[in-house]
């Protein structure tokens, strides 16, 4: 018996300072969002090489790899099917293959991914064929199917690494109904994050019991639409108001951001957006204290780093160069001719021959009586010349489709009025700014100098009209006549084409602006495209073959003794010229 003993005390010693033995455990976590179809570091558009991308985000991720080997987890937050001739070659000509936003998140070994807004404006038809193709979860706990009741998407995912369990909770903007017709999202319906987040966070924590939880939220940080049922942007809402979560990745609103917040349980959560266009990642490193099974300390730190400077993978694009090759042959396609330049920046400061040729076009494809459209890209420019089938991404840059709706005319107005006080300052003196500008937004991929989004500066085709800058917001828009020269009248019904965005909603200048009720817009709407906006403005350049776009010169600033040199100094600050 004392044998016995003494040898199973000498056990109980071994294995006591075995079981006291920490282990460290890190793991890494790289999430990329709204990539907008920047694969490859070549704008298909411009024809210029393209900074950041896919490409190099490949040779980072692979380097990562090399050190954390399966302890590295990689994320993408949406947004990923629009934005280059590459998606809307693969979403609507060769639909047949693989899309290839499939092909770039399998081929880097995604482990999970959330679908963004832009994700679903192309349809059921594409997306839902997407979803099939990718092979990682794509996850939205807020997006519900209508006939279930449950998550249409995985509402998250769960990972192991070394006994560590990690769960990615998945959340959309539930904006869209702001933005897109319907049809395009029937049988679905999007919840209000925080109560979504709420709901999963405790069916997570009950039934899997992560040592990790990770928002990945398709939402920006703050702002945006703001209903009474729901916020557009809630991410940092969620993360203040959820308990639980370590870490909140998010996007939608193309702005970088870092920062650790303190929740309402008292508790740090790292959250960080790495913007747009794969020109940046979030980069998060996490490190864990183990004894025995049990996490007893938990540090997580988090950057956004830029990837411009990274090198590019051959690899990576060796493997989609006959990709590449399809989508070069595709955007080389003659479709017209036009006699002079014309550049969106011009549309900031009066009539312009870009925006006008847009509303022109709309004029004719729809005959309607009046148009709206705003400039979508910040500098975009097409030269004289040929116009090939890529030039037709710097014209249009969406797949909006395009309405006709029944306004009034003083709908039309306040429609107009609530654009341009988003948009011109209320100049005091001459030495004002003629915009609406915020010096904070430079560096804002949206902004990007103005106040407010340019793609809600509407203006007008088919009216005459001036905008006094010096009178006060609601009062600058004094319609004219319209521009066949009969009268103006703000109690007459007319004919206004619009792009879906603008609606459905988008932007709220119809509802907020015009001070038409939301449930109302549908009714409003007589004729809808089949197709997107971009082909039927391609349609009409091959049938007019050669074009000398100039400006209307139907609307503008007044008193022009203030607004020119103001217009001067504005365009300097914004465009350097």
């Amino acid at each position: 018996m004392k044998k016995a003993f003494a040898v199973c005390l000498v056990a109980l010693c071994m294995t006591i300072p075995t079981m006291a033995k920490q282990k460290t455990i890190r793991i890494k976590v790289i999430e990329t969002s709204d990539v907008h179809g920047s694969f490859f570091p070549y704008d298909f558009i411009t024809r210029q090489p393209k900074a950041g991308t896919m490409a190099r985000v490949s040779h980072y991720v692979k380097l990562a790899r090399e050190e954390y080997g399966e302890n590295l987890i990689l994320l993408d937050n949406g947004d990923i099917l629009q934005g280059q001739p590459t998606c809307y070659y693969s979403n609507f000509i060769d639909t047949d293959h693989t899309n290839i936003a499939a092909e770039v998140i399998n081929y880097l070994k995604y482990d999970a991914q959330t679908i963004g807004n832009h994700d679903v404006e192309p349809g059921h038809d594409v997306y839902d064929k997407w979803i099939r193709e990718v092979k990682c979860p794509m996850l939205g706990a807020n997006v519900i199917d209508t006939k279930t009741g449950k998550p249409y998407l995985q509402p998250y995912a769960i990972f192991k690494r070394e006994g560590i369990k990690i769960a990615v909770i998945g959340l959309l903007t539930p904006a869209i109904p702001n933005w897109l017709s319907t049809n395009i999202w029937s049988g679905m319906r999007f919840e209000e994050m925080v109560s979504s987040a709420k709901y999963w966070m405790k069916q997570v924590q009950e039934t899997e019991h992560p040592d990790i939880v990770i928002g990945l939220f398709h939402s920006g940080k703050e702002g945006g639409i703001s209903t009474s049922e729901y916020d557009e942007d809630a991410s940092i809402k969620v993360a203040k108001e959820v308990p639980g979560f370590d870490i909140v990745l998010f996007g939608h609103d193309h702005t970088r951001f870092h920062d650790i917040i303190t929740n309402n349980a008292g508790q740090k959560v790292v959250c960080l957006d790495p913007a747009n266009n794969a020109l940046s990642i979030a980069d998060v490193s996490i490190e864990l204290k183990m004894k025995g099974k049990k996490v007893v300390d938990k540090y997580i730190t988090g950057g956004i780093i830029n990837v411009a400077d990274q090198p590019i993978d051959e690899a990576y694009m060796q493997h989609f160069q006959p990709r590449i090759d399809e989508v070069n042959n595709f955007v080389n396609r003659k479709i017209g001719e036009f006699k002079s330049s014309i550049y969106t920046r011009d549309s900031y400061f009066g009539s312009s021959a870009f925006n006008d040729l847009i509303l022109n076009l709309e004029l004719q494809i729809t005959n309607a009586d009046i148009a709206f459209n705003a400039p979508l890209s910040f500098n975009a420019s097409i030269k004289e010349g040929p116009i090939t089938m890529s030039d037709m991404f710097s014209l249009y840059r969406y797949e909006n489709q395009l309405y006709v709706m029944r306004l009034t005319g003083e709908e039309i107005r306040k429609h107009l009025e609530m654009s341009y006080d988003l948009w011109v300052n209320t100049m005091q003196s001459p030495d004002d700014h003629l915009l609406l500008l915020d010096e904070r937004t430079s560096g804002d991929q949206q902004r990007l100098g103005f106040k407010n989004f340019s793609f809600n500066f509407d203006s007008a085709a088919g009216i005459d009209y001036e905008v006094d800058v010096t009178k006060p917001d609601g009062q600058k828009v004094r319609i004219l006549k319209m521009s066949n020269g009969q009268p103006f009248d703000e109690r007459k019904w007319y004919k206004v084409a619009v792009n879906s965005y603008r609606g459905n909603g988008g932007g709220e200048l119809l509802t907020r602006g015009a001070g038409i009720p939301r449930d109302s817009l549908e009714s409003r709407i007589i004729w809808r495209s089949e197709k997107d906006q971009r082909y039927y403005l391609m349609k009409e350049i091959e049938k007019q073959q050669v074009m000398d776009p100039q400006p209307n010169n139907n609307w503008r600033f007044v008193p022009e003794e203030w607004v020119k040199p103001a217009a001067e100094r504005d365009r300097k600050l914004l465009f350097k010229q």
